[in-house]
């Protein structure tokens, strides 16, 4: 096995598959000195300020000149004098290809009364307010499985009683864009078909008043969605009795619930890397392309998102948009992250983290390139704001923050009930509601962290499994996830912590 990958004929560069002693040939050349596991190696003469290609794509430009066999990295890439600013051709559904061929399959769902199908059957406590998060709190630590096994004994369809708290609600412009984008995340996990039912803990006096948000949502108090505040119940001893009791109320319903055979066509996944390294474009973000692709030709739906991590690649996508005003929109909010970045004195390549780098990842251009590859080859439906609901099927994209609490709030808030997860370095995470799967990029990182990765897609990198056939395992073992059958991350108790809705704008 040649101890490189070259990923295309034009390429100035390719990657070590292991670590790399200087002396190695590498494709006619020599190494010069050590290159770490997934890092690049420069194939040819590369004079300062050229574009260097991998994928067969710009990823920065040389800061000085390199010599073939040299190390390529931070220390002589960059994102160039115009920081990423090159043209691009966004040839707006050039790439859209016909439908693919109808498939079925099928996986053990919870179908709710409206239509709507849940792959878990959770009881959620949310707050309007951070004030309310530690009644919140009290309240769902009451049905703990772990602490109190008693309170939830007789109900075995219920996966749980989970409070997703958060730190905003107040201080904030009540009309501005900030409170949108909160308000619409907590309508999209009131209403998520993964919870039975819904209680909301406010305190009283917030910008974000429950009252408010119930009618900008369109939302009606109910058997399964019920509202109150700390102030009018009496304080924080009166609030968690109050709380528990309405949640006693819910569980006799919550639990009337069996799995029944459905349609693939009701699965939602959120995508997210986190972590990522120089592997995550070449193993686990195709692999996961490839299980999208398929779930696509069942019907289902996969949503992209984290807008830092595909600035560069952006062009990719709108050659898939199959309508120009879908890829017109993705520009636009592109231009939106320049126009915020460049107002909060940062600039797109802040990302990569120094962890990424560790990685092998040098710009964001070249963390984008292999980011976007989680998408697969699909026709990019419907681009849509944070927490959105996302209504079409297929291959559509949410705009988000790159950070993976935040991007993946926003898309269960849109309605993703699995997210399938990439990481290179170790990310450990999980999501509450919807379960979250782990795709290791590299053998070495599922062999020191097997208890919170889900599947090994290093076998990719060692030529042992193809592409296509990894994401015909991670498809199936989404089948099975969305069935019942528990992530490494739900084992250990991940959810709780990880809802954090996207906070933008000032606090006052």
């Amino acid at each position: 096995m040649n101890p490189f990958i070259r990923l295309h004929p034009a390429d100035d560069v390719v990657i070590a598959r292991g670590q790399l002693l200087g002396g190695t040939p590498v494709e006619g050349v020599t190494a010069r000195g050590l290159i770490p596991p997934g890092h690049k190696i420069a194939v040819r003469a590369i004079a300062q300020g050229e574009p260097v290609r991998r994928y067969n794509q710009i990823i920065g430009f040389a800061s000085r000149a390199i010599a073939p066999g040299e190390h390529v990295h931070t220390h002589n890439l960059d994102m160039g004098p115009d920081k990423g600013h090159f043209e691009r051709d966004y040839a707006f559904g050039a790439d859209v290809k016909p439908a693919p061929a109808h498939r079925e399959a099928s996986f053990m769902g919870i179908r709710r009364a409206d239509g709507r199908v849940a792959t878990r059957n959770y009881i959620g406590v949310l707050t309007s307010v951070n004030c309310s998060a530690t009644a919140a709190r009290a309240i769902a630590d009451h049905f703990s499985r772990k602490t109190n096994p008693a309170a939830l004994a007789a109900f075995p369809n219920v996966d749980g009683v989970v409070a997703l708290t958060h730190g905003t609600g107040c201080g904030m412009d009540a009309g501005g864009l900030g409170m949108q984008i909160l308000e619409r995340t907590l309508t999209g996990y009131a209403t998520h078909a993964n919870f039975a039912a819904v209680l909301v803990v406010g305190l009283g006096c917030e910008a974000n008043q429950i009252n408010a948000w119930l009618a900008t949502g369109n939302l009606q108090e109910g058997e399964n969605l019920r509202v109150f505040n700390i102030q009018d119940t009496g304080g924080t001893r009166k609030t968690v009795e109050k709380g528990i009791a309405l949640i006693n109320e819910m569980l006799p319903r919550a639990n009337v619930v069996k799995r029944e055979p459905c349609s693939a066509s009701h699965i939602t996944i959120g995508l997210q890397c986190g972590g990522s390294d120089g592997y995550s474009g070449i193993s686990a973000n195709p692999a996961l392309g490839a299980a999208v692709d398929l779930l696509v030709a069942h019907g289902g739906t996969a949503i992209l998102s984290e807008t830092p991590e595909v600035y560069g690649a952006e062009h990719l996508l709108t050659r898939r948009a199959v309508r120009r005003e879908v890829g017109e929109k993705l520009v636009e909010r592109i231009r939106w992250w320049e126009h915020y970045t460049a107002i909060n004195e940062g600039e797109m390549n802040n990302n990569p983290s120094p962890g990424n780098k560790a990685g092998g990842l040098t710009t964001i251009l070249e963390k984008s390139l292999g980011a976007v590859a989680k998408g697969g080859t699909s026709n990019l439906e419907a681009v849509y704001e944070y927490a959105e609901p996302v209504t079409a099927h297929g291959f559509v994209y949410m705009d988000t923050p790159g950070y993976d609490p935040v991007s993946a709030t926003g898309q269960v808030a849109g309605g993703a009930n699995m997210i399938c997860f990439t990481t290179g370095r170790g990310s450990a995470y999980g999501c509450a509601p919807s379960p979250s799967l782990k795709l290791a990029t590299n053998s070495a990182l599922w062999q020191r962290q097997e208890e919170d990765m889900d599947i090994n897609c290093g076998e990719i990198v060692e030529g042992t499994a193809s592409i296509q056939e990894m994401g015909r395992r991670i498809f199936e073992l989404v089948l099975a996830t969305a069935s019942g059958e528990q992530s490494k991350s739900e084992k250990h108790g991940y959810g709780q912590n990880e809802f954090v809705p996207w906070q933008v704008g000032a606090v006052m």
